[in-house]
């Protein structure tokens, strides 16, 4: 069974930096998409950031890009998401996401499993 862990979230003020670890469980983790998603209060789960198996594609929300970076370690079965300049406006409940398939996609329903998310909350 895979399951996925997130840590790293936490209070920040605005214009500071986070980084969210994903530690994955299971075998295979080396040879699936990972995603990022999040979901704000009152609002629908959005896709964030996602990146291949072998990490050589990334694929970001316009709202992060230049900002986010999403990365991973194989040999840890882990991804990350470094969050730099932050933005109240990033205030949500990340989530992590493993896809069975080697294609990046940023619907939800793509992603057969999910952590059980971390709370991240920038204060202006």
């Amino acid at each position: 069974q895979v399951q996925l862990v997130e840590s790293g979230g936490g209070l920040v003020q605005a214009g500071g930096s986070l980084r969210l670890s994903c530690a994955v469980s299971g075998r295979t983790f080396s040879f699936r998409t990972m995603g990022w998603f999040r979901q704000a209060p009152g609002k629908e789960r959005e896709f964030v950031a996602a990146i291949s198996w072998d990490g050589g594609n990334t694929y970001y929300a316009d709202s992060v890009k230049d900002r986010f970076t999403i990365s991973r370690d194989n040999a840890k079965n882990t991804v990350y998401l470094q969050m730099n300049s932050l933005k109240p406006e990033d205030t949500a409940v990340y989530y992590c996401a493993l896809r069975r398939f080697s294609t990046i996609k940023t619907i939800e329903s793509e992603y057969g499993y999910w952590g059980q998310g971390t709370q991240v909350t920038v204060s202006s």
